[in-house]
Parts: C-alpha cells; structure tokens; sequence
C-alpha cells in the first residue's frame, strides 16, 4: 500500500462524462428530489455524470410522479418503475446497475445526498491510478440538527492507493457501498451484484464481494456522501429500525454471508478482520441499547449473539479492542442477559467499566461469579486508554453544580494521582465549544470499598453562558454534551464522558437575567452519559406546555 498526505502523484486526467448514478426511492416523494438534484448538481463543468438512474421500488406515494416531473425537464435522468416492491435495497439497485451504461456507477439512497465535487473526486483518483474501486469519506449528518459525524474517519484522513484489500484488512470496516464508484467491466466480470429481495444489510455482502475480488482501490479524503439520520421520521431507515430483534437477526446472518465471501476466497486474514470490525462495532453498537429494550427482546439477542460468537475464534476476539472483547467475553460466558447498566457504560464511545473491581488470582476480572472473564490489557493500557468512570450527579437551581466522583480502577489512577478536572460542555448541533469548568480534586475512600479510593470534586454550572454562546433566543432545548479532562501529578491526563446520576435529572425552570427564565434538563443519553438540553425565554415555556397539553 503506498500512502501520502498529498494528492498522489500521477498524469493528469481531464474526466469524460462517464458515470451512471443509481437512485433507488421507495415511498420518499419528500426527499427523492433533494437526491437525484444532487446527483445531477455534480455535473456543473459537464465532465462526469453521463446519466442518474432513478428506481421507483412500486411506491405507493408520490414518488414516482415526482420522479417523472423531474425526468420531463432533465434528459439525462431515467426513471425506472418496478411494479413490484422488492422488500430491500438489493433488487432496485441491481435493476439500476443492469441498466447503466457509463463506465463507472455509484448508488445513491433517496433520503441523502452527494455533496458537491463527489463524483468529480472518485472519478479522478479512478483514472489517475487505474483503479476499478474509489472510496471516499461519508458523514452522518443528524438532522434536523445538521450535526455531521465522520464514518470510520481513520481510513480516510489522506489519500492513499491499496493494491488489494488483503493487504489493507482495515478497509472491512466501511461495509456501505454508496461512498464509492466503481469500474462496471470489473463488476460484471466477478458477477458481483446485490442480493435480492427482501434482505436486510445487503450492503455488507456486495462490498465483501467486491473486496473478495482483489480490485486496486484508491480512498480520498473528499468528502463524497451525506448520510442522513432522521431519528424521529415516521418511517426509519434499515440502519435506524432496530427495536425488533428481527434486525439484529438479519445482521447476524449478512455479518456470516460476509465472513463466509472472504474464507470461500481463500482469504482468512479478511474474514478475520470482519469479525474483528463486527465485535468492535457491530455488537457495541446494540449493546448500548440493550437496556431500553423489553425483556423478551434482551433474552433473544443474548440467545442469537451467544450462539453467533460461540463461532469466533481467539484471534479474532483478541484482535478486537478491550472493552468490546470484554463485552463478547461476558455474553458468551453467561447464558442469560446480565449486568444491562455495567455493559451498557461499556459498550459506550469512550467505554466507561462501573465499579466493583473484581480479583481472581491477582487478575482482573467481570466479577466474582465469572473468574474466566478476565479484563485483559487493564495493567499495561496506557492511563489515556482506560475505561474510566466518572460519576456526575447534576444539582440544578438557583446555584447549579455538578457533584463529581472519580472512580479508581485497580490502582492504576492512584499511581498516576488525579489533582484536577476539566468540564467542558459542547453544543452537540455544531459540536461548537461552550464555557469549562475547572475544580480540584480531593482524594477520598469509597463507602464499603476498603483499600478502594475515589476522587472527588465539585463544580458551579454556568448556564447562563450557554444561552450567550447561542447568540439568541433558544426556545427549543439545545442539547450540550459533557466531556472532562483529568489532570495528574505524574505529568499524564485522560479524558472521559461524565456518568448520569442521582436524582437531578428532571427538568427545572429558573430566572435569567437575559431571558427571563432557563429552561434546563439534565439527562441520561442512551449510553448513560450526562447532557443537557437547555432552552430560553418565555416563548420556550409556552411551546413545552402546549406540547404537553397536546399528549
């Protein structure tokens, strides 16, 4: 693999209209539009897009008379109607992909978008390098908060060729086939299509096929995809929709069809590598929801995830990161779904390991119950690494403070000496940085723990500031994330999300100098750490009353 900060070098490449960009929409008449303007928009110097290809999966909605208006007035897009809905996103896909005829094709989903210059950048690093596959960076962008999250940055913070896949094993972990263009001569002589019907994460298996495949890929540091997340739309997305077990099931069974690509190829170090991503993705991802779901729905998962790791092999789960072979480890040692708030904490980014510390033999352990689950690494990770807890318990009035607790984790912070904390709190919308709080930290013993020791320290919320920062108004809850920075005397520091608890998480209304009255709410995200959702003036108070009036 050759690798380097710089655009690579190579001849310069004047591109041809020469890209098909498959849409594929199924009751989307709202946001279609926004899609297939967006794949036409790249073609602003008339050098890339030859056509867009758009596929009406037999929606029952508009959005295929929406289709056809836009197709009247633009000749370059084709609309596609299937008369019969195919239950997932493989078939109308590989209809688009029969019917293209650039030399390169991209897909494109009908609730996200291309920003501008994508297609121009994939399709340059193709022809500069003669590669069949080009990836580029996605981002989620949560909406309509418009809070763009990079998908596994680490493989796209500068351009790079790779001469095939097994030689760069971490590119297993971008499974989407929408940040990418690829050669369709390539495609068509490997056979590689979607898989049909109704099949769930078909996305998983047509990248392992293409990956199988051994293409040159180059990868681009552009920006290429916006993924959008609507959490609170009616109808949610494949990746959204996870409070049926059912979806986990049918990620299990795509993660297998996956695995099994790569071992048929002859190349065990992929399938290795996939396993690997889908312990330190995969499965912390629906770990940390585990506790909102109902028990029959916990029993399952645990049921279809211990029989689905029993498979596993120790390379793979000692490939994984700490927390989430731990998290395998505890899951394929316990028959039955146990310790929902220690494996949530943990399962988090950054994963936080709740106290008690158990011993076995002078290792670390899950518990004293489950000696074999040794927390491996605990001794040699560097202080930066360590799953700490920090408790926060919020107090809200007219003096607001945040009561904090340092949880040492066998003996490591108190060799290192914790003297100081940092809180800073971050508005999530544009991750824009708000006031921070400074307080020292004062050594204590834990109630019960014997020889176990905390630290503690107390800080004054400034939540007027937050409103300033605003710049105006806010009558609806901004919500600001917590993150702190603990300083030691040993010249090391680590940064850790705060832990909700007590009983301060509740809504409070208090005067302000600027706005007459705070709305404040401190909160438990999914994860369990702390937030804030704060919101000004009058008109706030109002619009919450009359939502509750509404209910």
């Amino acid at each position: 693999m050759k690798e380097a900060p710089e655009p690579l070098p190579g001849p310069t490449i004047t591109p041809s209209p020469q890209v098909s960009i498959v849409v594929i929409a199924f009751n989307d008449a709202g946001h279609v539009g926004d899609a297939v303007r967006s794949a036409l928009a790249q073609d602003a110097f008339g050098d890339t897009v030859t056509e867009v290809i758009a596929v009406n999966d037999a929606s029952t909605d508009g959005t295929g008379a929406a289709l056809d208006d836009l197709a009247r007035t633009e000749p370059r897009l084709r609309v596609i109607h299937r008369s019969e809905n195919s239950g997932g996103c493989g078939t109308p896909r590989n209809a688009g992909l029969r019917a293209a005829t650039g030399r390169f094709v991209m897909f494109l989903d009908s609730d996200d978008v291309l920003p501008p210059g994508a297609v121009r950048a994939l399709l340059s690093a193709a022809l500069r390098h003669d590669a069949p596959v080009v990836s580029g960076a996605c981002v989620r962008r949560e909406l309509p908060a418009r809070r763009d999250v990079p998908w596994q940055p680490g493989l796209y913070r500068e351009a790079a060729v790779h001469e095939s896949a097994e030689a760069s094993p971490q590119l297993v972990r971008d499974t989407l086939c929408v940040n990418k263009l690829y050669d369709r001569e390539f495609l068509a002589k490997h056979a590689i299509v979607f898989p049909e019907g109704r099949f769930t994460y078909e996305d998983f298996v047509f990248t392992a096929r293409v990956l199988a495949a051994a293409p040159r890929i180059a990868t681009v540091p552009d920006s290429v995809y916006v993924w959008h997340v609507r959490r609170s739309a009616a109808r949610q997305s494949i990746s959204l929709n996870r409070k049926d077990v059912a979806n986990w099931e049918a990620r299990i069974a795509a993660h297998r069809a996956s695995v099994e690509i790569f071992r048929e190829a002859g190349l065990p170090v992929l399938a290795q590598a996939a396993a690997t991503k889908f312990l330190d993705h995969d499965l912390r991802m629906y770990v940390r929801e585990l506790h909102t779901r109902g028990a029959d729905y916990r029993a399952e998962w645990w049921r279809l995830t211990r029989e689905y790791l029993g498979g596993f092999d120790e390379a793979a789960l000692r490939a994984a990161r700490a927390p989430s072979r731990w998290l395998a480890r505890v899951v394929l040692a316990s028959p039955a779904p146990r310790d929902l708030d220690r494996i949530t904490q943990l399962a988090s980014r950054p994963g936080r390991l709740l106290p008690p510390y158990a011993e076995a033999g002078g290792r670390a352990v899950w518990s004293p119950d489950l000696p074999e689950v040794e927390l491996d690494a605990l001794g040699t990770k560097p202080i930066g690494r360590l799953p700490v807890t920090i408790d926060a318990e919020p107090s809200v009035g007219s003096r607001s403070v945040l009561r904090l607790r340092v949880h040492d984790m066998y003996g490591r912070l108190a060799v290192a000496g914790p003297e100081s904390i940092d809180v800073e709190l971050r508005r999530r919308r544009d991750d824009r940085r708000g006031p921070v709080h400074t307080a020292a930290l004062t050594r204590a013993g834990v109630p019960g723990g014997a020889a176990a020791v905390c630290w503690t320290a107390e800080v004054v919320l400034d939540l007027e500031a937050l409103t300033e920062r605003a710049g105006r108004a806010a009558a609806d809850p901004e919500p600001w994330d917590l993150m702190a920075w603990v300083s030691c005397a040993d010249g090391a520091g680590f940064r850790a999300a705060l832990r909700a608890t007590g009983p301060g998480l509740r809504r409070r209304v208090l005067p302000s100098r600027r706005h007459a009255v705070l709305l404040v709410q401190p909160y438990a995200t999914t994860g369990g750490a702390l937030s804030l959702r704060v919101a000004s003036g009058l008109r706030s108070v109002w619009r919450i009353a009359a939502r509750r009036l509404r209910r």
